[in-house]
């Protein structure tokens, strides 16, 4: 028998046992009201059809998820582009039930970064940020991991750290490649190879210093490698060092570029007129990297696709809220070499 048109608050108040304040509380998404509570409100409201079945089901769904992604703030060109699909990301990730937001941080001072973790922890249940290497970060994940919030690292991991799972690329098989591809480019040719990295406080390019170190090593030992200089994953910076290396070196003939900045690099490479002389790999497919690689100053760019990165993120947050495995039907991020003849 259908109700009285007449239903109002005050009928759902009597139904459900509770104030008419409590109902409309719930009725118009103000808090606080307990769960259970608004449950039963929902219930009455929805048994004296006052509300219509989907908007039921809608006020009974819980919030979305929120995400938060710390990403370094500068100057690199693939973490903006990372960024710019995470807030851009709303319509695409509405069959997940998450809502992501994106923050830049300084990401070279483990005390920054420490905060900007308990900072951004308090109103976040997945957070997800680009590694540094230090106790004071390690010690601030696993706060926020005691506190019930999900920590993953992206593109750089934390060794012995309670976060919940890493998204990104095996950088040392990344490094292995970049010199896999040096010293086939480079063929009989001998001298010397440099490297430029963002900051080996970041595991992940310590791990690609260290593949790339290995296998020159072991395939190409005639080649002498001359160290890692660090640019920050700044144009500029990584222009002064190529400059640097070019003059110290003028035997150079490979240069692997481990984080961003690469167009630096490559306008070091123009001014001296070596592009065409010095092999160059680089790390990330942005605009800058895809017309260095178009004139042939960059011979060849390790790419990891920032949707990929941005997807599998939000599939393993969704994984462990639902109660699955971290790493359930989340596929690895595989290295991705893109040359001159292959852009996408």
């Amino acid at each position: 028998m259908s109700p009285p048109p007449r239903s109002r608050i005050p009928d759902i108040a009597l139904a459900a046992g509770v104030s008419t304040a409590t109902v409309d509380r719930v009725l118009h998404g103000r808090l606080p009201v307990r769960p259970a509570t608004a449950q039963r409100v929902l219930k009455a409201a929805a048994e004296l059809q006052y509300l219509p079945d989907t908007q039921l089901w809608r006020s009974l769904r819980p919030p979305p998820m929120e995400l938060a992604f710390l990403l370094p703030a500068g100057t690199n060109r693939y973490l903006r582009m990372l960024g710019d699909s995470i807030a851009g990301a709303g319509e695409a990730m509405a069959p997940y039930h998450v809502r992501c937001r994106v923050h830049y941080i300084d990401s070279f001072d483990p005390a920054r970064v420490a905060a900007a973790l308990r900072r951004h922890g308090r109103s976040a249940q997945g957070l997800a940020f680009m590694a540094l290497e230090h106790p004071r970060v390690r010690e601030a994940v696993d706060e926020l991991s005691a506190r019930g919030v999900h920590v993953l690292t992206l593109i750089s991991d934390l060794a012995q750290s309670r976060r919940v799972a890493y998204v990104g690329i095996d950088n040392r098989a990344a490094g292995r490649t970049a010199a896999l591809l040096i010293g086939r480019f480079l063929g009989a040719r001998q001298g010397s190879v440099a490297m430029i990295a963002g900051s080996l406080a970041y595991r992940g390019h310590e791990e690609r210093e260290m593949g790339f170190l290995r296998l020159m090593q072991e395939e190409f030992p005639a080649l002498k490698v001359v160290g890692v200089r660090e640019g920050r994953d700044d144009a500029d910076t990584n222009y002064r060092l190529a400059l640097a290396l070019l003059k110290q070196h003028p035997d150079l003939v490979g240069l692997y570029n481990i984080g961003g900045g690469a167009e630096g690099v490559g306008r070091a490479l123009q001014e001296r007129r070596r592009e065409r002389h010095t092999v160059f790999v680089a790390h990330g497919l942005t605009p800058d990297t895809r017309a260095l690689l178009i004139d042939g100053t960059l011979d060849a760019v390790l790419n990891q696709h920032p949707q990929t990165v941005l997807l599998n993120a939000v599939r393993t947050f969704t994984n462990l809220r639902d109660g699955h495995s971290a790493h359930a039907g989340v596929k690895a991020v595989r290295i991705s070499i893109v040359l001159r003849e292959n852009l996408p």
